[in-house]
């Protein structure tokens, strides 16, 4: 970006970094902002580009800021020094015009006007000495990375933080596998594993090929996964619990089954419908809370993507990483269990049981399984094979489920979890 840039698209960014660190709404529902609305597109788009950039590496840009700060600055000057350094050191800005917006910034705002000084000394400071804004170790919150090398060990907790700040590429599932070559060559994109395709283009996606016929949608590579692995059949019927916003029910509904798409929020569930007539699909949306929802049917495929704590999505959403709290763990494996066991019992006899969430946390995956098995004689995990619907084999667990970390993909994937359960009566 160059000094040209409106500062306009400044304060829209630094409104958009305190949302995003809020623990309110997130960077998502910001980014919907009439105020953000309101920029032209040019603008609109870097203050997007320079939040994300902010985002990703804003441990070792936290880590570098606290080595020159004396004491903690109030919360708006530390996002414009955070901003600041993330135009300098990552979207290479000029060091003149990243240090000189990041002042004005200061100066346009009543609570940060006597920090001037201090934005602008500790900037110019940082860029004398640029600190190591690619240490894994630093690049996701210390709780996190503690956890993840528990759990996985050193080695896959640091490729795994690698991924943090890497700009992911766009994964496409297409409607129609015939399709697949023609949407390759017009998007310019890489076949999958498993299928889908991978490109790197940018920009409006609506305005992409193929998008206004309905012949593909957006979604992650691993997130494509858990309806592969149920292998749905024409005629079957299958039901997609927490539905939106709609990506594993239209695989559902493409493979030829017959789709129920449940969700507690109405207004996500539009997101849904308006997914299914673009892409010509059909399914029946239901707003209800699945954990007690009074329908008695029962189906031959039934997945349960379940709310998580979403560590897993931080390649497109790098603020979920500092909006986690240690505690939102324990609640979420309340809801989970609440909601398989509701899953379960929506499984016809011989019928066919997904549950995933994409979470990197083994009490959201690993341990709810084991559980759901104690509780659930009827019940039997059905091994995943490697590069079955696109599985890595490092992602194979021995009990058969699957564990795919960002950077079990070349070009990395979404964390995600899958189990894949065969009801016997």
């Amino acid at each position: 970006m160059t000094d040209k840039d409106s500062p306009s698209a400044r304060a829209a960014a630094l409104d958009l970094l305190t949302a995003a660190l809020s623990g309110r709404s997130g960077l998502d529902e910001a980014l919907t902002s009439p105020a953000l609305a309101r920029l032209d597109p040019r603008d609109r788009a870097f203050a997007r580009a320079l939040v994300l950039a902010t985002l990703r590496r804003l441990g070792p840009i936290d880590r570098a800021l606290d080595a020159r700060l004396n004491r903690p600055p109030p919360a708006a000057v530390r996002n414009i020094l955070r901003l600041g350094a993330a135009q300098a050191l990552v979207l290479r800005t000029p060091p003149h015009a990243a240090v000189g917006e990041s002042v004005d910034l200061a100066a346009a705002h009543r609570e940060t006007q006597g920090f001037k000084g201090l934005v602008n000394a500790v900037l110019r400071a940082l860029l004398r000495e640029p600190p190591d804004l690619d240490d894994p170790e630093a690049l996701a919150p210390s709780w996190l990375f503690a956890r993840w090398r528990a759990a996985y060990g050193e080695a896959d907790a640091r490729a795994v933080a690698a991924q943090i700040a890497e700009e992911p590429a766009t994964d496409l599932v297409f409607k129609d596998p015939a399709d697949a070559a023609t949407l390759a060559a017009e998007l310019e994109a890489e076949p999958l594993p498993g299928g889908g395709l991978r490109t790197r283009r940018r920009g409006d996606v609506s305005a992409w090929p193929g998008f206004g016929e309905g012949r593909w949608w957006v979604q992650d590579a691993a997130a494509a996964v858990p309806v592969r692995l149920l292998a749905p059949r024409p005629g079957e019927t299958a039901l997609d619990l927490c539905a939106a916003p709609g990506g594993k029910t239209m695989q559902l509904a493409a493979a030829g089954a017959g789709v129920t798409a449940l969700d507690r929020a109405a207004a996500r569930l539009v997101r849904v419908k308006e997914n299914l007539a673009r892409t010509g699909l059909s399914a029946e949306s239901i707003v209800a809370d699945a954990a007690a929802w009074s329908d008695p049917r029962r189906f031959d495929v039934v997945l349960l993507d379940a709310p998580c704590s979403a560590t897993g999505t931080f390649r497109r959403h790098p603020d979920v990483l500092w909006a986690a709290r240690p505690g939102d763990i324990a609640s979420l494996v309340g809801v989970q269990t609440r909601l398989l066991d509701a899953a379960a019992g929506r499984v016809k006899p011989g019928g066919r049981l997904a549950y995933c969430v994409c979470s990197l946390e083994p009490e959201e995956g690993e341990a709810q399984v084991a559980a759901f098995l104690a509780r659930h004689a009827e019940f039997a995990l059905t091994p995943i094979a490697a590069g079955e619907g696109g599985v890595p084999a490092a992602s194979l667990r021995p009990d058969g489920t699957a564990r795919i970390l960002p950077h079990h993909l070349p070009g990395g994937a979404d964390g995600f979890f899958i189990a894949r359960f065969i009801r016997s009566a």
